[in-house]
């Protein structure tokens, strides 16, 4: 696992996973960046897939972007950590890497998935994460390059603090 501060429509690795709405039609943060840098053939495809569980994950192509697949993950919006969330925001990881490893993908990128305007808390969020990907690489077969992509300083260095534990 490595954190790396980038734009995740840039990153060279088989996946990358689109923190999406549950439409799986766009909007804004993560997944509208996605969907610019892919072009209107991954609205197009989405479109077909008539949208999406919130903590489950479908997968697309990537059309424009470097990377060969979309995983859309739909995370939880945060209420107050009791209303399943935490259980929600393992299942966006845990969908998204078993999806990745059924299509052969050697290497993911992760967002900070619904820490932006679904306001769930950044280290709360960055725990989960981590231990989901540490839990669900432990049983799939092969090695998985896992990159979480943060959007600023701060987010890495929240993830690096975690990654310690």
């Amino acid at each position: 696992m490595e954190v790396v501060v980038a734009d995740i429509t840039t990153l060279e690795v088989d996946a990358v996973v689109n923190a999406a709405n549950t439409s799986l039609l766009g909007g804004g943060g993560v997944d509208g960046a996605i969907h610019r840098a892919a072009g209107p053939e991954l609205l197009a495809e989405c479109r077909r897939l008539k949208g999406c569980a919130t903590g489950d994950a479908k997968i697309t192509k990537g059309y424009r972007l470097p990377a060969k697949w979309v995983i859309h993950t739909p995370g939880p919006v945060y209420r107050d950590g009791k209303h399943g969330e935490p259980e929600l925001l393992a299942g966006c990881y845990r969908r998204s890497l078993e999806l990745a490893a059924e299509h052969g993908a050697e290497s993911i990128a992760f967002p900070c998935i619904s820490t932006g305007v679904y306001g769930y808390p950044a280290e709360e969020a960055a725990g989960i994460a981590i231990s989901t990907v540490r839990e669900v690489m432990g049983r799939l077969p092969g090695d998985m390059k896992v990159v979480f992509c943060c959007f600023s300083s701060r987010d890495r260095e929240i993830y690096e603090k975690m990654m310690k534990r």
